[in-house]
């Protein structure tokens, strides 16, 4: 991790004061690796009737067959409570279910238990979801970045930017005006960010500096963990060349997932993967190894009779892609821990300098959500809702 000669690093909830606790979905059927999983369980959902309908869909003391909400902001979806509902699946929305793992939801709020509004109001392709991950280990950030909403269940979730569109950046009212002040150019929101996942700490405090040679490497260093981390563009390559492939064939359904650690091979079942470097397969997220995470969250037994039982019989080609894809951008993340740590902020902006200058404490107002009134939302049964 960065080093510092201080003890006042500012903390990131005052940089970025807005957050959101996470989603509580309630149930898991409507969330699956792929869209087709999700229209196939809404069907069988509408299919059954009475107490059958009730027991497929997981009731809980938040949602019920008889619960009466709005649409999401911004997501087409039936309204009517879903004991009578007959309207097709609304369209899935990817979301990133758990490190490095997107998913798809079926983005319909009376199926999901406390839905966060605030955070749909504000997603679009501008934005970017910081997450807290509760990751203490010295080696990985204790925060994830993401352009798709996330709903894994782990700490409070920061959008950089309060409004969609990518205006009013969600951070510390002067505090841009500050660091313009301090390093002689003006930096822009996402270089604010990259910073901050270049050198946030476990405990969650962020050494900000005016050294303009050290920023710049530091934000050099986050643009890169950003862009990993959010996986938008090109795809990304090994260095020298090398590049993880189907070694032997996986098979129809892989059960078991282990890693030869001499040959940096990753096995499925009887299938191969390979080159997997040791760094990709040691990659951690509070304490749990992502690849194992991500193939257990598409393998492991679902309850039969469920609505979650329904899915891919076999292992899907898309699946091996994004699997592949995976494997390089958790190598690649590795390979940037030596310049994280070389990060040593010797001229620091610390959290009394930011009080002095009236950066911080931050207003109340910075801490809520900003009023959206973009969206169209619909209320329960139809009616207008009003903001």
């Amino acid at each position: 991790m960065p080093c510092v000669t201080h003890d006042d690093a500012p903390l990131l909830a005052d940089l970025m004061p807005w957050s959101v606790a996470p989603l509580r979905l309630g149930r898991a059927w409507p969330t699956a690796p792929g869209p087709a999983s999700l229209k196939a369980r809404w069907e069988a959902l509408l299919k059954a009737g009475g107490p059958d309908r009730e027991a497929l869909f997981e009731p809980t003391r938040a949602r019920t067959l008889h619960s009466a909400v709005g649409q999401l902001p911004g997501r087409a979806a039936g309204t009517e409570r879903l004991a009578r509902a007959e309207g097709p699946c609304a369209e899935p929305v990817r979301v990133l279910t758990a490190p490095f793992d997107e998913q798809w939801l079926i983005p319909d709020h009376r199926l999901i238990d406390t839905a966060r509004p605030e955070l749909w109001r504000v997603a679009d392709t501008q934005q970017v979801f910081v997450v807290e991950t509760g990751t203490e280990t010295s080696g990985e950030p204790p925060l994830l970045a993401t352009s798709v909403l996330p709903t894994l269940r782990t700490g409070r979730i920061r959008p950089l930017y309060r409004r969609p569109g990518g205006t009013e950046p969600n951070l510390a009212p002067g505090m841009l005006d500050h660091l313009t002040a301090r390093l002689g150019e003006r930096p822009a929101p996402p270089d604010v960010l990259a910073w901050i996942l270049a050198t946030v700490r476990p405990d969650l405090t962020v050494p900000l500096t005016e050294d303009a040679g050290l920023w710049t490497r530091g934000v050099d260093v986050g643009r890169r963990m950003l862009w990993l981390m959010r996986r938008d563009g090109e795809r990304p390559k090994l260095p020298g060349g090398r590049r993880p492939y189907v070694r032997a064939p996986l098979p129809a359904l892989p059960v078991t997932l282990d890693y030869d650690r001499d040959e940096e091979t990753l096995r499925l079942g009887e299938g191969r993967i390979s080159p997997v470097p040791p760094a990709a397969w040691d990659y951690e997220v509070a304490g749990v190894r992502v690849l194992q995470a991500w193939f257990a969250a598409r393998t492991a037994p679902a309850e039969p009779g469920t609505l979650a039982a329904l899915r891919p019989a076999t292992w899907p080609q898309p699946w091996t892609s994004e699997l592949l894809e995976l494997i390089t951008v958790l190598a690649l993340l590795a390979e940037l821990r030596p310049q994280r740590a070389a990060l040593t902020v010797t001229a620091p902006v610390t959290a009394a300098g930011l009080h002095r200058a009236g950066v911080l404490p931050v207003p109340d107002t910075a801490r809520r959500p900003a009023s959206v009134l973009d969206h169209h939302e619909e209320g329960p049964e139809g009616q207008f809702a009003l903001l």
